[in-house]
């Protein structure tokens, strides 16, 4: 048995032993309650309940916990949740993955569904510009670790839910800023007014010069949020939003020009290009507006439909060439929801569908100097996808059983308009079913215990089947395969300790791995089968003091044994290699002592073991220990509240690569992150 799955095991044993001592939990208005950790409610498959209830991996970060940091990126807060990781090649570029589900993603979100207040964010190819959201547009997260595809779709990584509407309403205005290292300046200014009708508006400018040669960034974001009330049985929400990002890719580095100049961006050869040569950069521009509209149609009968439109626009010199993407698509999703309590039980059914479509443009040109010159490809895809699902949960005694599926068809159509005879391929991916059975048991009030088998796909992204400049490859397979957990989580010690440990096994087939040759170019093959085998624990406890009334401690761990199972390509085998581009084990703890005075201390730290960098396991990055801090002030009243803070990154001053480049040609792996920096920020409110 591997190391992982031995620490999970103890891990519920000991719980279980200080469940079986378990104090009896205070009642409502008992002295000890004021400081016990809240219960938290998750809305993960459709459930709308206490995660006591709920038969998933689900983990969740409130507007407190990402504010806990520099106020310019959901990075460090997400990190510390077991089993997620995000990545920052350089400011801007963002990998954000799942339990491994950023395997083959040379930048963004791939194998991972995104919902915006509901609203698909994930375009119908797949792919999703999470970068293109602001700090501030999103107010808490709900992340679903493993396949959720039996009510949301493609995804064998797991799912995340975005809410922009703050946690605790407040009318009034506000505005932050953050300054920094390396020209670091963030600015946010926000409105929010009414009451039964609830807007939010916003504009966030973020500027940074970067750590190395080449990596300057700026984002411009403005939004509004709005949701209204009709009458007492209806609720309509109604999201706009533009991102004007513009950001620079010094692109991989060698070791040995890792270790003579982290800082340098890539140099070029008499082939290709330095990335300053080739101003290397990404310009990126998406505006979204979404509707969604909740109706109690009868006393049992609830109905939930969601109407998006979305268009993003990209400009790309590279090394290799330039390229102009534009991505206009549509699409909507309705839910319906029966249910049914009796004295005994309670029965819940959910069924609806959704819908994408996407029209997409890509040309591809010579890039002289960061100027497109010589047309060299120009391509028009079409692809869409259509989901239907249905879920039904029964809760008996102290018993909750779910079982669901959906059923999905996708399409990609790939016109080439540059060739001398123009030319159509087409592929179809029918009926792709996935289905999901969980049961959970209610040891206590304050503690559960669950297992789940659930099947996850995922189709290729337009971006692996027609990669920029290179070739189209539409013979790609979709990846699926059967995940199995179990779990048990609970509230401990009159609710002031909470705990939730998972292990899992995933078995996938038709693993989309990424190739990179020299001169920075993507392909993308099918590499048979993986196993993947895990356990993740986090502990979050509440100090029960009167002079820090808000202060807790928090762990969390995660390990993981992630292996080729078959895996031959040419005369190449690598079979029972390890999975590269996740560690085998992370962890991250913190602590935050705030005072009833208003002064607080946050300190965390975060450790991520070596990691594989190629499939044959012949090159591997550093272990590293990063230490971070911020201190600051607090100040409410009930017409104004201030803010201030100052804090520092990477303490330790360790020289790490956040945001490898596997598999790339010539060992250009490494994306050097900045040492120690700093970091302060000022926040005024007025209510």
């Amino acid at each position: 048995m591997n190391k992982c799955c031995l620490t999970a095991l103890f891990s519920i044993l000991f719980v279980t032993r200080l469940l079986g001592q378990s104090d009896s939990i205070p009642s409502s208005g008992a002295a000890d309650s004021a400081k016990a950790l809240p219960l938290v409610t998750v809305h993960a498959y459709e459930q709308h309940g206490s995660i006591l209830t709920t038969a998933a991996a689900v983990s969740t970060v409130n507007s407190a916990h990402l504010s806990r940091y520099d106020h310019t990126s959901i990075l460090p807060a997400v990190n510390t949740i077991p089993g997620v990781r995000m990545e920052e090649r350089s400011p801007g570029s963002y990998r954000f993955g799942i339990r491994g589900s950023a395997l083959e993603s040379p930048f963004g979100v791939r194998n991972i569904k995104v919902y915006y207040n509901g609203i698909p964010f994930t375009d119908p190819s797949g792919g999703t510009y999470l970068n293109q959201l602001g700090f501030y547009n999103m107010q808490s997260l709900e992340i679903i670790k493993g396949p959720g595809s039996s009510l949301y779709g493609a995804g064998t990584g797991g799912v995340l839910l975005i809410n922009s509407i703050p946690d605790q309403w407040r009318a009034g205005a506000e505005i932050n800023f953050t300054a920094g290292s390396y020209g670091l300046m963030n600015t946010e200014g926000e409105i929010r007014f009414g009451d039964s009708s609830r807007n939010v508006v916003r504009y966030q400018h973020l500027a940074a010069d970067g750590y190395r040669q080449q990596s300057a960034m700026r984002n411009d974001i403005i939004s509004w949020d709005a949701v209204m009330r009709q009458g007492s049985k209806g609720k309509l929400s109604a999201h706009f939003f533009y991102g004007d990002l513009q950001y620079q890719t010094p692109g991989g580095l060698t070791l040995s020009e890792y270790n003579a100049d982290a800082r340098q961006a890539r140099p070029g050869t008499a082939a290709t290009p330095g990335a300053i040569q080739a101003k290397a950069t990404i310009y990126q521009q998406t505006f979204l507006a979404g509707f969604s509209n909740r109706q109690q149609l009868t006393p049992h009968w609830t109905n939930t439909t969601t109407l998006y439109g979305d268009y993003s626009r990209q400009l790309n010199p590279n090394l290799r060439n330039y390229s102009r993407t534009s991505e206009p698509n549509f699409g909507g999703r309705t839910v319906f929801s029966y249910e049914l309590y009796t004295r005994r039980s309670a029965l819940q059914w959910v069924t609806g569908a959704e819908a994408q479509q996407e029209y997409a443009q890509n040309k591809t040109y010579n890039n002289v100097n960061g100027n497109p010159q010589l047309l060299q490809a120009d391509q028009e895809i079409t692809n869409g996808q259509v989901m239907g699902f249905t879920q039904l949960t029964w809760r008996i005694s102290k018993w909750v059983f779910t079982g669901g599926a959906s059923i999905n068809r996708l399409s990609v159509d790939l016109k080439t308009l540059s060739g001398a005879v123009p030319t159509d391929a087409a592929r179809k991916y029918n009926n792709q079913v996935a289905p999901r059975i969980a049961a959970l048991y209610r040891l206590t009030d304050y503690a559960s215990v669950y297992i789940t088998a659930e099947k996850g796909f995922s189709p290729p992204t337009i971006s692996e089947l027609a990669p920029t400049g290179s070739a189209a490859n539409l013979e790609l397979n979709p990846e699926q395969g059967w995940n199995y957990e179990a779990g048990f989580r609970g509230y401990f010690l009159k609710n002031r300790l909470y705990y939730d440990v998972n292990i899992f096994y995933f078995s996938l087939q038709q693993t989309i791995v990424q190739r990179r040759d020299s001169s920075g170019g993507d392909h993308y093959l099918n590499s048979g089968s993986t196993r993947q085998a895990g356990a993740e624990v986090l502990l979050k406890y509440m100090l029960s003091s009167a002079m820090l009334p808000n202060s807790f401690f928090r762990v969390g761990y995660s390990g993981y044994s992630f292996q080729y199972d078959h895996f031959v390509q040419l005369a190449a085998d690598y079979s029972g290699k390890k999975m590269p581009g996740t560690p085998a084990n992370t962890i991250s703890a913190g602590a935050y002592l705030a005072s009833k005075f208003g002064l607080y201390l946050d300190v965390n730290y975060y450790f991520c073991d070596r990691i594989a960098l190629n499939d044959a396991n012949t090159a591997f990055s550093n272990a590293y220990h990063l230490l971070g801090s911020r201190i600051g002030y607090k100040l409410e009243r009930h017409k104004y509240s201030l803010a201030i803070f100052a804090g520092a990154n990477n303490m330790l001053n360790q020289k790490y690569s956040l945001g490898n480049d596997i598999n790339a040609v010539n060992g250009r792996y490494y994306n050097a992150a900045a040492p120690i920096n700093y970091f302060a920020g000022l926040s005024l409110g007025v209510f």
